[in-house]
């Protein structure tokens, strides 16, 4: 077996495991998060579920950690308040990021299991843990029973040869990676990484590549630890610990071997994070702002990369930097080391631990017409704001902050641009105003089409972070799609009965149930795509949602607003409008469970 399959057969009870099997595994950490964890208490009181072992189970608040939006101050009392009376342990706004948390408290280690509502839980893959963002449905479960179902992916090998240069960050890594792989032709794979390059990373290196799986549509990107990474897990729980190696012979259903020598700087242009080029070809283009931190770039290593850079100069006039570390553990480094004195000399907003600008609060998110450059993991429009937003390196976005414009660690100018502030303050009210003008369990449903012909339609574009607080699934429905460009009047004109069929990887993203729930209040009675986000899926299926996957419509003439006739049992598909029939994949066997018992409780 490969490393994927030894974690889920020691913690399902099976001698061995294989793609395809679903298996119940045991949860070693089960964890809630502000976003998240109402819904996840409210699961629980609703459906009279205990808690199975209050010392596997935490609440982590990280994505507004000021409480500076009042319905994220109200949740997290909510949490706080179940918390006490169960003594389940909260680490509260003073913290930082969860995923973080749970490496560095020794809450997960190598080979060991964890669930969060965050869906960049696939973060404990440096480790060579098993990590899984999921929706409230499924980590209620996991507060309850102590496991969740899951089924076991195929796996890939990805070998990196030759040496990385010197100026390839670990973001750039994954930037070149994303690249070559895009957000789906490794959709629901677990990766495992080797190679000489491999071995070499450091702990937060690997954190920063491994955070960025759910862009890149995997399961998990798995990193075999090296001694560093083994002896730091060992410290952190306090035991020794068994290192899980896949078998010499173990399958994989694809290998690659990439040359690490040909990695270079790069950069993700806005609205997609696979959309990655060469920082060559953006340099020059002016920003507003920039950005490090977040789960992928907030460790100590980023915070010493970024203060390389800053120290002695200055952040460009009109340009706004925003730091903000991964933990507070990190934050007391920072100013043990004199980073955070470096970062104010330069004019630098320096924060408290949390998500930051990934997130709906703390820092702040960008305005209309505005560009920034960000070491964030996301950049889909309106994920930060209603900007654009580029993805870089901690040191590119340094170097771009003192520059005014994008550019790499080397090409830092003497004197920093200077742009015509009337010309942008007009460009800015043009880019203003354009935003301001912008239950059942039949096996067969029948309904018009709304045929979205776009891949890597993410939960933002979906249900937007802006919307996060609302839990009442009755209000859900009038924001379904309103971050999507040419369909956000889609829940004015969508009638209950309606089916919407989309492409490759719908539902890419975070691990937020609105987006799901907010369907089933506008009546929408099934999704069809070419692929789905594992979380959405999963989400989708516990909240008996029907979602179904086809290779192709092209033998029935699929049109929008044809009428489609579709059964979840036999996969038969009909289009009424033109009398043609054809079949597409069906329910599986867990699926029709689920959705005929009215969802996972």
């Amino acid at each position: 077996m490969n490393i994927i399959e030894k974690i889920i057969a020691s913690h399902s009870g099976k001698e061995s495991v294989k793609p395809g099997d679903i298996v119940d595994i045991s949860i070693d950490a089960r964890v809630a998060r502000d976003f998240g964890g109402p819904n996840v208490v409210k699961n629980l009181e609703e459906n009279g579920l205990g808690i199975d072992n209050t010392s596997k189970t935490f609440f982590t608040f990280d994505t507004n950690p000021t409480g500076s939006d009042q319905k994220y101050a109200v949740n997290q009392q909510i949490v706080r308040l179940y918390a006490r009376k169960h003594g389940i342990k909260v680490f509260d706004i003073d913290n930082g990021i969860g995923t973080h948390t749970l490496i560095d408290k020794g809450l997960a280690w190598p080979g060991s299991t964890a669930v969060t509502t965050d869906s960049h839980a696939n973060i404990l893959g440096a480790i060579g843990a098993f990590g899984q963002g999921m929706g409230d449905r499924d980590v209620a479960v996991a507060f309850h029973k102590g496991k969740v179902w899951f089924k076991v992916p195929h796996s890939v090998k990805i070998t990196l040869s030759g040496k990385v240069a010197e100026n390839v960050a670990a973001k750039d890594i994954i930037l070149n990676l994303l690249h070559q792989f895009g957000a789906n032709s490794l959709l629901g794979y677990s990766v495992e990484f080797y190679g000489e390059a491999i071995d070499k990373l450091t702990l937060d290196q690997r954190i920063t590549i491994a955070s960025m799986g759910t862009e890149m549509g995997v399961i998990i990107l798995l990193f075999p630890p090296n001694k560093t990474v083994m002896d730091y897990c060992e410290t952190q729980t306090g035991r020794k610990l068994e290192k899980v190696e896949a078998d010499e012979n173990a399958v994989y259903e694809k290998e690659f071997t990439i040359d690490a020598s040909t990695f270079i700087p790069m950069v993700s242009r806005p609205g997609k994070p696979h959309d990655t080029v060469d920082i060559n070809q953006e340099k020059k283009v002016r920003i507003d702002s920039g950005f490090i931190g977040s789960c992928t770039n907030g460790r100590i290593e980023d915070m010493r990369a970024a203060a390389n850079i800053l120290k002695g100069r200055k952040v460009a006039p009109g340009v706004v930097l925003k730091i903000v570390p991964t933990t507070d553990e990190i934050w007391q480094q920072c100013l043990n080391e004199g980073i955070i004195k470096t970062f104010k000399d330069a004019g630098v907003l320096f924060s408290n631990a949390g998500c930051a600008g990934c997130a709906a609060g703390q820092v702040g998110q960008n305005g209309p017409g505005e560009v920034t450059i960000s070491t964030g993991n996301r950049n889909f429009a309106g994920k930060q704001g209603k900007g654009s937003v580029y993805l870089a390196s901690p040191a590119s976005v340094a170097a771009s902050a003192i520059a005014g414009y994008i550019t790499s660690e080397d090409d830092i100018p003497d004197s920093p641009a200077v742009f015509d502030d009337v010309l942008r303050a007009e460009e800015l009210m043009v880019a203003a105003k354009e935003h301001l003008d912008k239950e059942t369990t039949k096996t067969e449903v029948q309904g018009r089409v709304w045929f979205i012909k776009e891949d890597d339609i993410d939960t933002d574009m979906i249900f937007h972070n802006r919307y996060l607080q609302i839990t009442d699934p009755a209000e859900m429905g009038q924001y379904i799609f309103d971050n999507l460009k040419a369909y956000e009047d889609f829940a004015k004109k969508a009638k209950p009965g309606d089916l919407v069929v989309t492409g490759k990887n719908f539902g890419a993203g975070s691990s937020r149930q609105q987006a799901v729930d907010g369907f089933k209040t506008l009546g929408i009675q099934a999704i069809i795509a070419e692929s789905f986000g594992a979380i959405y899926e999963r989400n989708a299926i516990n909240a008996a949602f029907p979602i179904l996957t086809y290779d192709s419509f092209d033998a029935i003439d699929l049109e929008d607003g044809d009428e489609l006739k579709v059964n979840f049992e036999s996969g038969e598909a009909t289009n009424i409008s033109k009398n043609k029939s054809m079949t597409i994949n069906p329910f599986s066997e867990v699926q029709l469970e689920i959705y005929q018992n009215g969802g996972l409780f």
